[in-house]
């Protein structure tokens, strides 16, 4: 299963954005397609802080046009929202600790985890601070 991070989220999402077009249409092969896929909840809430920020976009994006973007997303059948369980802190110490992450890596770190304990093993990214992960393949956006 394949997961999508936030990057890919907003280049969908804004249309001003060097990769609109593919992610756009990534997203639309995801959502519209019968293999399962993944959005990470701190992917869902970093995108909707990112995009209505007055100092990131302007005009951005209103509240309402961001929620309504990702429960468009999340009412695909194939599209499965994940949240962190049980073994989240543990995948998560041990993601830190086999990366040496720390400072902003902790962010990638917990999505790393969250994959990891749902069986997810590849996320859609253009960050590069994913190849320091082994549990999750980072594949770029073409």
């Amino acid at each position: 299963m394949i997961a999508v991070d936030t990057n890919i989220l907003i280049y969908a999402h804004r249309g001003e954005t060097d990769l609109h077009r593919a992610a756009t249409l990534r997203l639309t092969a995801l959502a519209e397609g019968v293999e399962r896929w993944a959005l990470p909840i701190f992917c869902v809430t970093e995108f909707m802080r990112v995009v209505t920020h007055r100092r990131v976009f302007n005009p951005p994006t209103t509240v309402a046009h961001a929620a309504a973007f990702i429960e468009g997303l999340i009412a695909a059948p194939s599209c499965e929202l994940l949240q962190p369980g049980p073994e989240f802190l543990d995948l998560l110490i041990t993601s830190v600790r086999e990366a040496d992450a720390s400072g902003n890596l902790i962010f990638d770190a917990q999505i790393v985890a969250l994959c990891q304990e749902h069986g997810v093993d590849t996320i859609l990214t253009n960050d590069r601070d994913f190849g320091r992960f082994d549990p999750v393949q980072a594949r770029r956006l073409e």
